[in-house]
């Protein structure tokens, strides 16, 4: 993450998580690249085969370990300015050595990051004899569930990035050029409007388009094709973005375009849904039941949504079996999609956030049907 937060954020970050992990009776996190890290002390390191791990006591000072030539980078980012140690190893050092000499001398129930490589949890596992290693996950999913104020600004700043590339489709979606080609126009428009990275363009034409993760091909785009476009990227601050939206090159056929009204109300009755209590179930039953009832329920075939943050897919999930109560400052998509096989699909997706009295759209990106 960049320096967009104040250090405070990270500090008040690691002391709830250390609170967190004394709750739960672990009494260490250790935490390797990826999201868990970046929201933690602001680290964007680099997953490597050499070890960078945050050492975060219930009970202790934290420290960070990272490979000696990785030093520079942890100075340079927002760690540097939390007042912890970042300790170097070099390259005859044995980092797993070295972080178990960090731990309380009783500290044998360690959380690990969930996406920590599973060569270096079997070297904790040597290293700690005696270790009792769990996910960190379960530790930091409230921390991270439920946004702060400064975060949901993030992610509207992400939306409205997105936004402005939906707002040019114009410019490259037309008959006679490639997936692959508009792809590239997406990707580059992505950065331009203030993504570091573009992390996915789906561009789905014709069939393609009810293939819901089909990516790009070199299928022409032909006249009267509607073009499934879902796209996202990362902002320099860490924070993700992601939307869907429809198109069409032409006129719609009369079936497409009544289907394509069929999701678009169903779209927003599942937005209109979102309120503190309600379940992730009851959200997802919104979109699916008029769907469902129009004749199209086998062909939505995936959940209505999935949380987002410093990760595209992150909890909650909006799927049906989920009860988990919807609480302020839950980010996620809403995003229900009808796909007829080897004949085409439509999806709509916004990000959305849940409040104290309702639900705040993220994506204002117009949802009805757009004809290129």
């Amino acid at each position: 993450m960049s320096g967009s937060l104040p250090s405070s954020a990270f500090t008040d970050r690691l002391a709830r998580a250390q609170k967190a992990a004394a709750d739960r009776g672990v009494d260490a996190l250790l935490i390797t690249p990826g999201a868990d890290l970046r929201y933690l002390v602001g680290y964007r390191a680099m997953p490597l085969e050499r070890l960078t791990c945050l050492v975060l006591p219930a009970a202790a000072d934290p420290v960070l370990v990272v490979p000696l030539l990785e030093r520079p980078a942890a100075l340079a980012s927002p760690a540097a300015g939390l007042g912890l140690e970042i300790r170097p190893w070099g390259e005859t050092d044995d980092p797993f050595a070295l972080v178990a000499s960090l731990l309380p001398p009783s500290g044998r129930r360690l959380a690990v990051a969930n996406r920590m490589w599973a060569e270096q949890v079997l070297r904790f596992g040597a290293a700690i004899p005696g270790a009792d290693l769990s996910p960190a996950g379960a530790v930091l999913r409230d921390l991270r569930l439920h946004k702060t104020a400064d975060e949901v600004d993030a992610l509207l700043r992400a939306g409205q990035a997105i936004d402005a590339v939906h707002a040019r489709m114009g410019e490259w979606l037309r008959p006679g050029r490639t997936e692959a080609a508009v792809s590239r126009d997406i990707a580059d428009a992505i950065v331009t409007a203030g993504h570091e990275t573009a992390s996915f363009t789906i561009v789905g034409s014709g069939p393609n388009g009810a293939s819901p993760h089909h990516h790009l091909s070199d299928r022409v785009i032909e006249p009267g094709d509607p073009v499934v476009v879902d796209i996202g990227g990362v902002m320099p601050d860490g924070y993700c973005s992601d939307s869907t939206r429809t198109y069409v090159t032409g006129e719609p056929t009369d079936e497409f375009a009544a289907y394509y009204e069929v999701l678009r109300q169903a779209q927003a009755a599942s937005v209109a849904a979102v309120r503190p209590g309600v379940t992730a179930e009851q959200v997802d039953a919104a979109a699916r039941e008029p769907i469902a009832a129009a004749g199209y329920g086998d062909y939505f075939v995936h959940r209505t949504g999935h949380g987002i943050g410093l990760e595209e897919h992150e909890d909650p999930y909006i799927v049906a079996g989920n009860t988990e109560p919807l609480a302020p400052g839950m980010a996620f998509s809403i995003e229900p999609g009808i796909y007829l096989p080897g004949r085409h699909g439509a999806r709509i997706e916004d990000i959305v956030v849940c409040t104290e009295t309702g639900v705040r759209r993220l994506n204002l990106a117009p949802r009805e049907l757009v004809r290129l």
